[in-house]
Parts: structure tokens; sequence; C-alpha cells
């Protein structure tokens, strides 16, 4: 017995063993203990052996959360040749963490070029909608583009406020009701020369500004003869010069 807690207490104090919880005091009991042969050193044994019996068991516990992770993150590796084993290592920690790191790194490098690749289809899709042909003419167009745009929507908006709609109004709603002010607009023009004229017909108003046409160039002839003859500027002054000269 003596030579196992000899060894075991070797292994304890080697360098490669983690540090100890519970250290042997050096008051003179222990001393005491020594010389009768009693405890020999050993005295420390059993909490220390306690211990990383508990951190054995807490192995196995994290074994077991990693393969609920790598299950996760690797659904498809499946195989796990520790899963049958009594004992559990660091080694076999470290291979899933390992396995679970490098799928990681390998997502990482997937999803960059997968976004390089969507933003190159990004530029070549605003391209084709906006004509450009060369990459050195997408900014521009994108700050041409912008611009339009603003005038647009303040535009928009002022026609939403000048025709009292509400500000979600689509633009076909603003569309319709200003084709209705055109046709309001039409409508009251139309009233108007008919009662010009004196016609509600518009065969009638047609024949009227034939009328119109043909006798009003003769007139203006005419007014321009008597301006030239009586040598006179304003029409106004055209009968008083015709009676001045009875």
């Amino acid at each position: 017995l003596l030579k196992v807690l000899s060894r075991i207490d070797s292994i304890l104090q080697s360098p490669r063993a983690p540090p100890l919880i519970f250290r042997p005091s050096k008051g003179p009991v222990q001393n005491d203990i020594k010389e009768n042969g009693q405890g020999c050193g050993f005295e420390h044994l059993p909490l220390t052996i306690e211990m990383w019996a508990d951190q054995l068991i807490a192995l196995k516990d994290l074994h077991r959360s990693l393969r609920k992770l790598s299950l996760e993150l690797l659904p498809w590796n499946t195989r796990d040749p520790q899963d049958n084993r009594e004992s559990i290592r660091v080694e076999d920690l470290q291979l899933i963490v390992d396995a679970i790191l490098e799928e990681l790194e390998h997502k990482e490098k997937n999803s960059q070029t997968h976004s390089l690749q969507t933003l190159s289809a990004i530029v070549s899709h605003f391209q084709k909608l906006f004509d450009v042909n060369s990459l050195n003419g997408v900014y521009p167009r994108m700050n041409e583009v912008y611009i339009k745009l603003g005038e647009m929507t303040n535009a928009m908006r002022n026609l939403h406020e000048l025709l009292e709609l509400d500000s979600s109004a689509p633009p076909t709603v603003v569309v319709d009701t200003v084709g209705k002010l055109c046709d309001i607009i039409t409508k009251n023009v139309t009233e108007q020369v008919q009662q010009l004229l004196g016609t509600q017909d518009i065969h009638s108003i047609i024949n009227k500004l034939e009328e119109h046409e043909r006798f009003f160039p003769p007139f203006q002839a005419l007014i321009q003869d008597l301006l030239c003859l009586l040598e006179i500027s304003n029409v106004d002054d055209i009968l008083p010069a015709v009676q001045n000269l009875k």
C-alpha cells in the first residue's frame, strides 16, 4: 500500500500534475506523523484524487455538450468513436473543437465569396437598368438617379398638397386627379367659347370661325390703309379725322 501511495504521491508532485487544491501542512504535527511513519506525506491524496474524479466526470459532461454542439453545426458528422468509450481524453474534446472551428472558418470564407458574387450581380443589374456601359459610370449615374428621384419626390409632395390629397396616395391617384382637373378646365373653356360665339353646336362654331377668318384680313387691310391715308396711328382717331374732312 505504501508503494502505491508513494507512486501516487510522485505523480501528484510531478511538473505535469495539475495544481493541487489541498496542500499538506508543514507544522510540528505533520513532522511528528512523518517521524512515526504513520502519515508519510499522503494525507492530502484523498482530497486530490476526489478532485480528479470530479474533473473526469466534468470532462464527460463537457464531451456530451460539445457533441450536441457538433451535431447542431455539423449534422452530417454523426460518427464519434468516443461515444462507446468509458474514458474521455482531452484530445477527444480537442478534435471536436477543431472540427467545429474548421467548419466555421469554411462557412465564413463561403459567405464572403457569396457576398462578392452578390455585389457583382447587383452592380451588373444596375448597369442594365440604367444603361451604364462601364464601372466608372456607375457612381455618376447613381448620383443622377438620386437627384432625379429627389426632384420627383418633391414634385409629388407638392402635387399632393395642391390637390389636397393624402400623402400616402399613390402616383396613379395623382395622375387621375390631374386628368379630371384638365377635363374640367377644357369643358369650361369650351363653354366660354360657345357663349362668346353664341352657339352650342361645334359645327356652327367652326362656320363662325371661318367667317371671321374671311372677314378680318380685308377689314385689317382697310384699317391700315385709312391710317396711312389720314396720317394717324390710332384706330380711335379715324372717325374724328374723317369728320374733319367734311
